[in-house]
Order: C-alpha cells, then structure tokens, then sequence
C-alpha cells in the first residue's frame, strides 16, 4: 500500500518519500525537513497514531494525514485526537488526497 500511496501522490505532482517503517521515518524526521506525513493507520511495529504523536513531538506543526480501511468513529476519533489534517479511507480516491494534501499544506 505505501507504495501505491506514494505512486499517487507523484502522480499528482508532489515530490514522496518512502519509509519501510514508521521507526525509520521518525530516524529521518527533523523539524521542517517534511511538509506532510501521509500514513497507513495499521501498520506492522508501530500503528500510525503512535507514530503521529511521535512525528507530532519531533515537528510540531507537521501536517498528518492517515489512511485506513477500517472507516469506523472510533478509528476517526482517534485520529482527531492525534491531531489529523484529515482521514481517508481505503482504496484512497485522487481528487480527495489531491484536495487534503492541498489544504493541509496551507494550513502547515
């Protein structure tokens, strides 16, 4: 699926980055080095709210968006509560990221 998320997300002219896991983006993570951090809410390791809060302590401020196929109240409120420029589910439609990622990275 990341590779799919970050195939669409070239396609509609946005330059990506690719992680095998969320431990080795926080790795990569420094302040301002991303403009948005577009992840999968389950994920092997670390789920994607866990590595929110991480993201969120390392680059206040960094704009998440999280995708998952469970399109549940509880699955979106624990997104808000991590603070999520918004939530997408599965299989991801092109106008609604094109759309999130715009307004997320003029709110960032």
């Amino acid at each position: 699926m990341c590779d799919a998320i970050a195939e669409l997300v070239e396609v509609l002219d946005f330059r990506s980055e690719r992680f095998l896991s969320a431990l080795r983006f926080l790795e990569e993570l420094e302040p301002e080095r991303f403009d948005c951090l577009v992840s999968d809410v389950r994920m092997p390791g670390m789920d994607g709210f866990e590595l929110g809060r991480r993201a969120s302590a390392i680059a206040p401020g960094l704009p998440i968006i999280f995708v998952s196929s469970f399109d549940d109240e509880v699955t979106r409120s624990q997104a808000a509560r991590v603070g999520a420029a918004a939530f997408l589910c599965k299989p991801v439609d092109a106008d609604a990221l094109l759309e999130n990622l715009n307004a997320a990275l003029d709110r960032g």
